[in-house]
């Protein structure tokens, strides 16, 4: 397969002096990625939210910018491309980095919060991507990198709006893979299984998922068990952003990457599990390995033996 290919080779070095653009590098990945663009040669603008800037404690230089951009703003992302077109001659290597994610069953989000679990993951992203197509196209050369994640490749309950968000990003840059082939553009997805961080005290809460954690309803024993299994993997996991943020720097610098590109080792038994094991057995056997699943819904459901 092609990413193994890759992982085995040495990166092959860009021959010209590309210009980066990178969205949400106020924390986690996007900002160990950025020190470590702090330090090529590079053109670089890395992004965050006008009220996540602070966070960022890199020196801006003549070919290394700190721009504010709300990724879901239409007017804030034509202003950035048009700066940087006008100062540069346009964008040559994306990445899209920017992301939130909802902790909340199927029938806990409304549609206010899947549209904005939505814009951020996937429709904000495709606007960055068609704002710099057109000049990748005229210069027949360009690299698209989107940030995914394990949630990309299978679901998990308590978090269905992430993981729908994350498939699509998927699913568009597969599409997106073979329509820039013939035009020369790269298109590549980091997907980084669980990562050592603090990111999970930063997850998104819907209106009826806060009320329900900690309370006795029906969905409250999905988030008390999976909030900690979540947090005790992502505690444990040997990947830090730093080295998903290595990963995404080698994919800038390797000539010609591949589509898919696994981080951890979760990301590659989830990978291998998905394409070996007959779907009749997969989805049961991750369920089994659920935490507590076995009770889920005890008392709230006639398909469920009351609690005594």
């Amino acid at each position: 397969m092609k990413w193994i290919y890759y992982l085995l080779r040495k990166s092959s070095p860009q021959k010209y002096k590309p210009v980066l653009l990178v969205t949400g590098c106020s924390s986690g990945i996007g900002l160990a990625l950025a020190k470590l663009l702090w330090k090529t040669q590079y053109r670089v603008v890395i992004t965050a939210r006008e009220s996540s800037l602070t966070k960022i404690k890199l020196k801006p230089r003549e070919d290394k910018w700190i721009r504010p951009l709300d990724v879901n703003l239409s007017e804030d992302r034509k202003k950035l491309v048009n700066e940087i077109q006008k100062k540069w001659g346009g964008v040559d290597i994306l990445v899209n980095n920017a992301g939130i994610s909802y902790r909340a069953v199927v029938e806990h989000m409304n549609e206010v919060e899947e549209l904005s679990q939505l814009r951020t993951n996937y429709l904000s992203p495709m606007a960055m991507i068609r704002l710099v197509l057109p000049g990748f196209r005229e210069r027949g050369r360009g690299k698209i990198i989107n940030v995914s994640s394990v949630s990309g490749m299978l679901a998990m309950p308590t978090m269905s709006s992430y993981s729908a968000s994350k498939h699509a990003l998927e699913g568009a840059s597969e599409a997106l893979w073979y329509e820039m082939k013939p035009l020369g553009i790269n298109v590549s997805l980091i997907q980084p299984g669980f990562i050592r961080s603090d990111s999970f005290k930063n997850v998104y809460y819907s209106k009826q998922s806060a009320e329900a954690e900690g309370a006795k309803e029906p969905y409250s024993e999905y988030y008390d068990n999976m909030s900690p299994f979540i947090e005790s993997f992502m505690s444990r996991s040997p990947i830090t952003a730093e080295k998903v943020a290595k990963t995404i720097l080698k994919v800038i610098r390797t000539e010609n990457p591949p589509l898919r590109v696994p981080v951890g080792l979760e990301a590659y038994v989830f990978y291998y599990l998905r394409r070996l094991m007959p779907r009749r057995l997969f989805h049961p056997l991750l369920f089994s390995l659920l935490p507590g699943a076995r009770h889920w819904g005890e008392g709230y459901s006639k398909a469920r033996r009351l609690k005594k």
